[in-house]
Order: structure tokens, then sequence, then C-alpha cells
């Protein structure tokens, strides 16, 4: 559930030498955010994808895990179904979403910590399923896409934000190879720009805006792409600053939830 904003435990420390690294990050995923959703699903209510910020929000989730607990009992005998499996993915990004809460004032959107779980769950059960199917599905991975990127939002550390939206690309990618669309494809090379692939970027770019059908939509891809590669580069080198400076230090933990900037996702105690 939502805590109040002075409850909130937040990934990134935003005291002392941290707080421009911190800002740039808040901006860089906020504005990942914003265009995923626009791009993959078209707008759209943030209350029709989430949680509204009721107190039943773990009620509405609960028959979601359950229908996951029960799925799990028949992976124990076929831990290889890949229905089985795909229909996990799904249950526990339904639960997630319920548990999700947006605050109606700022239209920031709050992962709770059971939400965070049921996407890791999400997750893990996606990635078994493409282990295990030969054709995975469109519409699964175009929703794992956004899970791994809302996971990569509240993630605590570099690490886990880099291997999260190459996680993402990576489902993103299968959609792309199935239905290669303009906003398939744009959504792919923003994915790529967030993993620091330039060139494979550039080249998904040309080929969205190839796949576009106006003159607008056409200039529009080349404007955010210019952006969306200066904001990549920014992230990237501050990455590579946090890495620098924690080195030797042992595993460096950041205290913060990428959200809170432009309907950016937070995480809620």
């Amino acid at each position: 559930m939502a805590a109040n904003d002075g409850e909130r435990k937040m990934l990134f420390d935003m005291r002392g030498r941290r707080k421009n690294v911190v800002r740039v990050v808040y901006a860089i995923l906020a504005l990942l955010m914003g265009l995923s959703l626009l791009l993959v699903i078209g707008p759209a209510p943030l209350s029709e994808l989430f949680g509204t910020g009721s107190d039943d929000a773990s009620s509405n989730a609960e028959p979601f895990e359950e229908q996951a607990a029960r799925l799990e009992q028949k992976l124990k005998k076929e831990p290889e179904n890949p229905q089985l499996l795909l229909a996990l993915t799904r249950a526990r990004n339904n639960a997630g979403n319920q548990l999700g809460v947006q605050n109606p004032e700022t239209g920031e959107l709050l992962i709770s910590t059971e939400g965070r779980t049921q996407y890791e769950k999400a997750g893990i059960a996606w990635e078994e399923y493409v282990e295990a199917t030969d054709e995975p599905s469109t519409s699964g991975a175009q929703l794992s896409a956004l899970t791994f990127f809302r996971l990569a939002q509240i993630a605590r550390t570099p690490a886990e934000i880099e291997t999260n939206l190459k996680a993402a690309a990576d489902a993103q990618q299968i959609v792309v190879e199935k239905r290669p669309t303009a906003g398939a494809l744009s959504s792919l090379a923003l994915y790529r720009y967030f993993t620091f692939d330039y060139d494979e970027a550039k080249r998904l770019t040309r080929e969205a805006t190839k796949a576009a059908t106006t003159k607008f939509e056409r200039e529009n891809l080349d404007d955010e792409a210019k952006e969306l590669e200066a904001r990549a580069r920014a992230l990237q080198q501050e990455f590579a600053e946090i890495k620098k400076a924690s080195k030797g230090k042992g595993k460096e933990t950041l205290e913060n939830t990428l959200g809170g900037v432009g309907g950016g996702a937070g995480l809620s105690e």
C-alpha cells in the first residue's frame, strides 16, 4: 500500500554529492516510463493499468495471487509447460498491477513491496517460459517488457537497472520480430538506447521511421531519438561515475525509487 511521503523508502539518497546523479537518473527513467507506455499501448489513464489508490488493492490482487498459486502447483508436475508458464507470467503481472497505487494529485505510480515481489516473480516466469517455447507470445513479450522496465525503475543499483532494461529490450525484440510496426520498433529503439547499444538503436529508429504512416510521426521519431541518445549517454556516464566511486568499497546500494518525476514509479511500503 502507498505510504506517506515522509515514510516511503527512497532508492537513491538525495543528499550530498550524488544529488545531481540522482536527478539525471530520475529524469531519464521517468521519460522512459512515459514514452514506453505511449509507444506500446497508447495514451490511457494510469488507473486503468494499475491500482486506483484505494485500500482494496490487496483484495483486488488476491484472485490473481490465488490463480498464480494454482498454476505453480500444476507446474510442479509439468515444470516446462509453456502454456502454464505464460499463464503464470500474466497472473503475476496482474497481481502486481493491482498492487500499484497512483497518487491522484501527482500522477506518480507507487509500486508496493508486495507489487515488486509479484513483478519479480512474473519476470522469472517469463524467462522460464521463453526457455520452454520455440514461439514466444507477442502479447506476453510486450507485457513483460513493461514489467522489466518497472523493475528497473525500482532497482537499487546501476547493475540491477541495466539488467532489467536489457531484459525489457530482449522481450520487446520478440514483439518486433513478429510485429515490426512503427510503435514496436520505436519502443525497442528506446530500450536499446538505454542499454547503451546506440548503433542498434539508431538502426531501429530508421526502421520505425520507414514504417511510420505520417510526416509528423517520422519527424517526431527523429527528434525523440536525438533526445533519447543524449539522455542515454548522460545516464551511461553517471553510472560509470557511480561504479568508479564505489570501486573497492563493496557493493553499493542506491537509495531511491526512480520515481516522483513525470509520473514515474516509486516504491511504497
